[in-house]
């Protein structure tokens, strides 16, 4: 198949170096842009537009490298190769310049590519360019095409950057933000006067294997499959009260959204978790459970529906302990009858809590994603970042994700305090709120978000190369133990003695019987 064609007018050299300069923000290391066109059409000029950009240095001279043939340049990214091709008769010259070594993890622009097709890689961008007289003295007409894995980023940065000028952030400047065990990407955009705020690229979720059911794990881990349940729940959210980023610019079709900034300062302080702000965040989540919420939202002119997070997809999740947490971490194989056991245990301990009424469950209500903004009042000062996989499910999941943060240690007087809080917060509220019934669900609910984290953090290690993850395995072991203890759990507890003790940490203590 032939790749996407992308045109773009240039009126003038600036224009023409600020596109080069746009495509220099998507670029990686080993990424090779070949760049075509006649005699003086320019490309020396969108080559000196893209090395500017990628060395930050916008006086940067950058000449043709027609006569010394290739030019090296130091960049915070990867080094900047700029050749020229035009003087070269064949691929033995390439290699007297020590041309695979000097392009190797590197940034690759070369003039000229036609001259030697076969040095070009299968993932390239190319780009050629051409005056166009009738529209003035100094236009030029791009064309841009993406080869290979070079097209998907190509189309997701020229999609950006059609966001960016329609919202009129064009302009800023922008850095990678560090995200966490997500898919998402994001950037913070800074404009010259110091606004801020967050592009957030949240691309559709591919639809995977299927799994069980004739669905994939996504389909029965609900999942959402695409922005609009970020867009749908930040407006319901903000329209109760609570603060949710304000969404400056979106397009669903392109999984990208501009939003508010909540910068850094989240609800851990100096390293540990702040009680005052974990009280208000406590204080948020108890008033979400007491009110009277729909099952649907609006996104843009049709309804977002929220899922049901039901028994299936709590078990598909349990069983991610088995999967990756037995295999890769306790080097155990866990044998099928033990398995339709494990999960029969599940069913039998869900069914009854599921039972219950439900509420907005948020599903990823922990510190990483808990802002602090110290400048509005009451619970408003908690700000809510990651609730696009929100589910319809019980009250206690979000509780239990709070007080026994997967990373970071919650000590266990904080969690008891706390959760006496959101205890008395939905009693003065619900007299028939049952408080013992509740701390049940609450033990289950923590079982199982501590079992399902054990094989995603496994996973991250072993499938996606994320070891990092491994270093929070310990407190989650310890989470599991301690919710295990509860008399609710019993047999689940014995399961785990018999069958992966690991779970349970270094010394397991016998359960009672």
């Amino acid at each position: 198949m032939e790749p996407k064609v992308w045109r773009f007018d240039a009126a003038g050299e600036q224009a023409t170096l600020a596109l080069a300069a746009a495509q220099a923000a998507w670029l990686e290391p080993g990424d090779f842009v070949a760049l075509s066109g006649d005699l003086g059409a320019g490309k020396t000029l969108f080559a000196r537009g893209l090395v500017r950009a990628l060395v930050e240095d916008p006086s940067l001279e950058a000449p043709s490298p027609t006569f010394t043939l290739m030019q090296v340049y130091d960049s915070p990214r990867a080094p900047v190769v700029h050749a020229d091709f035009y003087r070269l008769r064949g691929v033995r010259e390439l290699d007297n310049l020590g041309w695979d070594e000097a392009i190797d993890d590197a940034i690759t622009i070369v003039e000229w590519p036609e001259r030697i097709p076969e040095a070009l890689p299968a993932d390239r961008l190319e780009v050629s360019l051409q005056f166009d007289s009738s529209h003035g003295p100094d236009f030029r007409l791009l064309e841009m095409r993406g080869h290979g894995r070079v097209g998907r980023r190509l189309a997701r940065a020229l999609s950006v950057g059609t966001l960016l000028h329609r919202a009129g952030w064009i302009e800023a400047r922008r850095e990678f933000v560090q995200g966490d065990a997500s898919v998402r990407l994001y950037e913070r955009l800074t404009k010259a006067d110091g606004t801020t705020a967050i592009l957030m690229v949240a691309p559709p979720r591919p639809e995977g294997p299927i799994v069980r059911f004739g669905k994939p794990y996504a389909a029965i881990a609900k999942l959402s499959p695409d922005i609009r349940a970020f867009l749908a729940m930040a407006d319901g959210l903000r329209g109760l009260g609570y603060s949710t980023p304000k969404i400056l610019a979106a397009s669903v079709e392109d999984g990208l959204a501009l939003i508010e900034d909540f910068g850094a300062e989240t609800v851990i302080d100096a390293g540990a978790p702040n009680p005052f702000r974990y009280a208000e965040a406590v204080a948020l989540i108890a008033d979400l459970h007491g009110r009277d919420l729909p099952d649907s939202l609006p996104v843009g002119d049709e309804l977002y529906r929220l899922p049901t997070y039901d028994v299936e997809a709590m078990l598909i999740e349990v069983e991610l302990v088995i999967d990756w947490y037995a295999t890769a971490v306790a080097r155990i194989a866990v044998p099928s009858g033990a398995r339709m056991q494990f999960l029969g245990l599940w069913r039998d301990i869900l069914g009854p809590i599921l039972a219950e009424p439900t509420t907005w469950t948020l599903r990823d209500f922990h510190s990483p994603n808990l802002h602090w903004l110290a400048e509005r009042a009451g619970i408003a000062r908690i700000g809510l970042i990651d609730f696009q996989d929100a589910v319809i499910g019980p009250p206690a999941y979000d509780v239990a994700s709070l007080l026994q943060d997967a990373r970071i240690d919650v000590a266990g007087d904080l969690e008891m305090r706390l959760m006496a809080l959101y205890v008395r917060r939905r009693a003065a509220a619900a007299p028939a709120f049952d408080a013992e019934r509740f701390t049940a669900a609450y033990a289950a609910m923590a079982a199982q978000r501590a079992t399902k984290i054990l094989g995603i953090f496994a996973r991250l290690d072993k499938r996606d190369g994320k070891p990092q993850y491994l270093r929070h395995l310990p407190r989650i072991e310890r989470y599991l133990a301690r919710n295990l203890a509860h008399p609710l759990l019993r047999p689940l507890a014995l399961w785990y003695q018999n069958h992966l003790p690991q779970a349970l940490g270094p010394e397991p203590g016998p359960p009672e019987v």
